[in-house]
């Protein structure tokens, strides 16, 4: 019945409000095809290949769309090096349409420290975060044609996620699409170990939500999942959500 929905002719025509009441207590693969049978084309997956990104990645390549949807993937040149080799894994595995995304005038992490200087996140956070997520993340979606994107947001993640709801929009009006707004941690990792899911190994390390390799520390118990991104700066978002 999901999927039987007329497609829009454009997402602003789309009831928000009915939309997350109707799938308020939907299971998020079902929400995803949803949104495939109905928002496509320009509709993207936008990950940092976190274990959400990864549930949703794989219930993406169960519904299998033909041809596969972009995934826009920002290389802010400071990723773990385990990060990276799970994209490369990942990209193999579910045949990815990867696009990557980086700032535009250094490709490594040395020539972006020659041009901005050593330590950008804490000289300035804010130009840090535009020149490697924010800038590249709208110039993406931008060149992609990305009317809709999905995410892998959650309301147990922090406060300031709490209200976080299914659909929403984002301030250039595209929509935006949160599938495992209502999951929570455990329910996203008893997905990935049912089905055999992969994932960054640096999430049996302490790590529950992994950026930057130099912003980025394991979180204590009792603390929040995303408590270790950006310790000591009073932040838990980089801006891309904001």
């Amino acid at each position: 019945m999901l999927l039987q929905d007329v497609a829009p002719k454009t997402t602003h025509s789309l009831d928000l409000d009915e939309l997350n009441q109707r799938f308020a207590d939907v299971h998020p693969i079902h929400i995803l095809a949803w949104c495939l049978e109905n928002l496509r084309p320009g509709l993207i997956q936008s990950s940092a290949f976190n274990v959400n990104g990864m549930a949703i990645m794989h219930m993406l390549y169960q519904i299998a769309p033909n041809p596969p949807m972009p995934v826009l993937f920002l290389d802010t040149l400071h990723h773990f090096p385990e990060t990276l080799a799970l994209v490369r894994e990942a990209q193999k595995l579910y045949e990815l349409d990867l696009h990557v995304y980086r700032v535009p005038d250094a490709d490594s992490r040395e020539s972006f420290a020659a041009r901005y200087g050593e330590s950008l996140w804490k000289t300035d956070f804010e130009q840090y975060h535009y020149l490697t997520k924010v800038e590249p993340l709208q110039r993406g979606l931008h060149e992609l044609g990305a009317t809709a994107w999905i995410t892998g947001r959650r309301r147990d993640q922090s406060a300031t996620r709490s209200h976080t709801p299914i659909f929403e929009r984002d301030k250039h009006g595209r929509l935006k699409i949160n599938p495992l707004a209502s999951w929570t941690r455990q329910d996203v990792w008893k997905y990935i170990m049912r089905h055999n899911v992969l994932y960054n190994p640096l999430h049996d390390r302490g790590y529950p939500s992994i950026g930057d390799e130099p912003t980025t520390t394991p979180v204590g118990a009792g603390e929040d999942e995303r408590a270790g991104r950006w310790r000591g700066m009073g932040r838990t978002e980089c801006g891309i959500h904001l």
